[in-house]
């Protein structure tokens, strides 16, 4: 992966229902609320926690 790619990541279902260990990958990419968005480092570890929890969130490529 390229250095100082970053990447845009959205919350678009709740977390209500999913185990414990989804909503603290939620916690850990520090989304609060549905519709929460964060930019963060594209790293191998952050694209891990995005591939558990894939299916809560929206990742786009930003610059």
């Amino acid at each position: 992966m390229a250095k100082n790619k970053i990447i845009k990541i959205t919350q678009i279902k709740s977390s209500i229902g999913y185990k414990k260990k989804a909503k603290k990958t939620l916690a850990a990419l520090g989304l609060k609320k549905l519709n929460h968005t964060v930019l963060k480092n594209d790293t191998v570890q952050i694209r891990g926690m995005i591939n558990k929890i894939y299916y809560l969130l929206k990742v786009e490529e930003s610059l």
